[in-house]
């Protein structure tokens, strides 16, 4: 899979990012020099943190027959400590159906192990960059 962005012309950082068919705009915050006119690599990555669980979460009780209606996801994220190692996410998931406790810590569990949180915890992720002229 290949993942595109491209530059928005007469905006500071502004970029659209394109994956499959479906579009979306990032940008810096104005303290980074962009124009806060999206979210920034940082926001996209915690955002793929709660993504991956809710739609785990909901991927796992409609295959167990789990009687889940809703999820809301919220992510908190800790950035005081990166410069020194440490990047702190805590994500809470809001369920409602008629669940049990038995139910809940179930699903829990399996949000614990999304293929994301795995991905940030638990893999040695290679990036190679080579930076070239535009023809």
């Amino acid at each position: 899979m290949t993942i595109e962005l491209r530059r928005i012309g007469a905006t500071p950082m502004a970029q659209t990012l394109t994956i499959r068919s479906h579009a979306l705009r990032v940008d810096g915050t104005a303290a980074e020099g962009g124009d806060d006119s999206g979210p920034n690599p940082h926001d996209l990555y915690d955002a793929a943190l709660g993504a991956c669980k809710a739609l785990t979460l909901l991927w796992y009780a409609r295959r167990k027959g789990l009687p889940v209606e809703d999820v809301h996801t919220v992510v908190e994220r800790d950035a005081s400590a990166e410069r020194s190692g440490t990047y702190r996410l805590a994500t809470r998931l809001e369920v409602s159906g008629d669940l049990s406790d038995a139910q809940l810590a179930e699903l829990e569990a399996v949000a614990q192990k999304c293929p994301v949180h795995k991905l940030m915890t638990q893999v040695t992720t290679e990036i190679s960059t080579t930076v070239q002229r535009l023809p």
